[in-house]
């Protein structure tokens, strides 16, 4: 739903409230998500409803059609406001629904970033970055116009909201934003051929069953970039068999092995498992569930369990031991997996073509074709 005529008058003769005034709501009725501020929640697990606001837009969903559809009749009837149907498009995102389950994409946006980059009729590439590319802050090569460089990075960051395969190689040529050169910029160039070859693809979210729950991957490199010698960590969460949350990102520390780099990885993953089970809880108004966390290194799951290993985790900061409380209250449990069915590796390191589709495949990355 849209609000109408929201910001059409600059004067207003009402007061308005930057916070509800005391006596509007009763403490602890307001149904307003503790971990998310933007949305809201009437009634309980069965006859869930939800409301998204952004600015003058609600998203409105739940269990029950008849209460949505009361719902946005009160609401048409107290404000003026225009129901625009099932949701299809909403900031850049294209969104189809079928009885299958949902499918995100962002094509139309993904074809103004290449006429942004002068590249619509490029040939396109395999892979979104070379394997083994290492670029440093320091390149010798001729700089480049950074407002340029900035206007195609930062919008490339907007489309990783439906494309996790391209988190990694976006967030590598974001570390060069300062000055940026023609290494960098060949860099970024190769990203645009790869959207190029892949403009349809996006996410499919499929039914959960009330069963569902949410299993997270996590990953480091070690000491990849170059300039810093910091790893990269890679996190990503599945609710059910629906990928709905990912993260690539350079890790503030100097991890001294790949074990202390997967324990630094594991810590900022098990921050994220926290809100999202939280979250989840807070909304369907249920328990807290346990968010099983699936790790490749033994000897990273080992030093998370056992606070014995002094020798070899003393000298790391005490706020990346979280994940040993998390651990031991039982909101965290950890699993071993082989590398091969490590999932987040696509968000750590630049893979060759075939592990690339194989993992693109594995985490809900299919072509997408216009409903």
């Amino acid at each position: 739903m849209d609000v109408k005529s929201a910001f059409l008058n600059g004067e207003l003769k009402e007061e308005v409230y930057v916070q509800q005034p005391p006596g509007f709501a009763i403490p602890g009725e307001e149904s307003k998500s503790k971990h998310e501020a933007a949305i809201y929640r009437k009634g309980s697990e069965g006859s869930v409803l939800l409301v998204g606001v952004y600015v003058d837009d609600l998203i409105i969903t739940g269990a029950v059609k008849d209460e949505v559809k009361a719902f946005k009749e009160r609401m048409k009837s107290t404000f003026e406001m225009s129901d625009l149907g099932l949701l299809s498009f909403y900031l850049g995102i294209e969104v189809q629904q079928g009885k299958n389950g949902t499918t995100m994409r962002q094509t139309h946006y993904a074809k103004k970033i290449l006429e942004l980059g002068g590249m619509s009729d490029c040939n396109p590439a395999a892979t979104p970055m070379e394997e083994r590319l290492k670029l440093s802050k320091h390149s010798t090569a001729k700089e480049v116009d950074p407002t340029q460089y900035r206007r195609l990075v930062g919008s490339l960051r907007y489309l990783v909201h439906t494309r996790p395969d391209l988190a990694f190689s976006v967030g590598y040529v974001s570390r060069f934003l300062e000055k940026p050169t023609t290494e960098h910029q060949q860099a970024v160039k190769r990203v645009l051929r790869y959207l190029a070859g892949t403009l349809d693809y996006g996410l499919q979210f499929k039914r959960a069953p009330n069963s569902a729950r949410f299993v997270g991957y996590c990953d480091s490199d070690l000491a990849g970039d170059i300039d810093s010698s910091k790893s990269t960590t890679g996190c990503l969460f599945f609710f059910g068999n629906s990928l709905v949350s990912w993260q690539s990102i350079k890790q503030r520390v100097v991890a001294l092995s790949s074990c202390e780099a997967e324990y630094v990885a594991m810590t900022s993953a098990a921050t994220q498992a926290l809100w999202l089970s939280r979250l989840l809880a807070d909304l369907l108004g249920r328990k807290v569930e346990t968010v099983e966390l699936r790790v490749d290194n033994k000897s990273a799951i080992a030093l998370a369990k056992n606070p014995v290993f002094h020798d070899r985790s003393k000298h790391i900061r005490v706020k990346q031991h979280f994940i040993r409380d998390c651990i031991e209250e039982g909101s965290i449990r950890t699993e071993y997996i082989p590398t091969v069915d490590q999932l987040a590796d696509i968000l750590t390191k630049a893979l060759g073509k075939a592990k690339l589709e194989d993992m693109r495949s594995r985490i809900g990355i299919k072509q997408i074709k216009k409903g």
